[in-house]
């Protein structure tokens, strides 16, 4: 921490001190934090995996219902990453965080469960998750455990075990609408919460994107922590342009070392 500018240093100091003061926090993480664990994000000029495909093409709704192979040999090496990672520091302090009741809620844009995997318990899944798939036909849930390591293995698609029909990984695909009692959490949250902390986030996808904006509308205080600016920017409190994996566990080490 000490290579950190003294301007960061200062906005780390910052960042600890409204959480010490803050009731209720509540935390929006995306792609951004996830990165250092190996996990491509979708939006990051030339090398997102927008960049490389069209997203309607291969992660949509109708895609999957006419062409599910399309989808899932776009989706065989991006569930491989997220099946092979492992939380990274930000998520680890999170959790810790939320283990000493300093962190009310995680409201996360991504499916990879690496919160969980951190030991977080109160996450709310906004785009879906890998940890299960469902059948198309006859709803029957199943944990990625049984179908995707062999999946990934030989590349065979995920059929249901009672009626034969193809799982869908539990991802929320374009074209689909978001979970709504997920949803209706997250607006919960951010309408309650006196500061909220975005973590790797370009808040450029709604309607999660309008969460912050609801947050601050209603007095709360805002912390962003992402690689470049977002719309929501010029109302927030701090914004610091750093790894995420380096800066949560900095700020979050001087908020326990205080509360201990």
């Amino acid at each position: 921490m000490d290579t950190l500018p003294g301007q960061t240093l200062e906005a780390i100091a910052y960042a600890a001190e409204l959480i010490g003061q803050a009731r209720r926090i509540v935390v929006l993480t995306g792609a951004g934090i996830s990165t250092p664990s190996g996990i491509p994000d979708f939006r990051s000029e030339g090398k997102g995996l927008w960049a490389k495909d069209e997203q309607l093409e291969v992660a949509s709704q109708a895609t999957f219902r006419t062409r599910p192979e399309v989808f899932f040999e776009w989706f065989r090496p991006l569930a491989s990453s997220i099946i092979d990672a492992q939380p990274n520091s930000a998520h680890l302090a999170l959790a810790e965080l939320e283990k000493h009741d300093k962190l009310h809620a995680v409201i996360t844009q991504n499916i990879d469960i690496l919160h969980q995997k951190a030991g977080a318990a109160n996450v709310i899944e906004m785009h879906g998750t890998l940890a299960t798939l469902t059948c198309t036909r006859c709803y029957r849930k199943y944990p990625y455990q049984d179908f995707l390591p062999a999946f990934l293995q030989n590349g065979h698609l995920p059929y249901c075990s009672d009626c034969a029909a193809i799982l869908k990984p539990d991802v929320i695909l374009f074209g689909e609408q978001l979970p709504q009692k997920a949803w209706q959490q997250a607006q919960a949250e951010a309408r309650k919460c006196d500061l909220m902390l975005v973590i790797g986030s370009s808040l450029e996808v709604l309607p999660v994107a309008g969460l912050p904006m609801q947050a601050v509308d209603r007095g709360a205080h805002l912390v962003i922590i992402n690689n470049s600016p977002t719309y929501i920017s010029v109302r927030a409190d701090i914004n610091i342009y750093e790894d995420a994996s380096q800066i949560i566990p900095a700020i979050a080490k001087r908020v326990l070392n205080h509360v201990e």
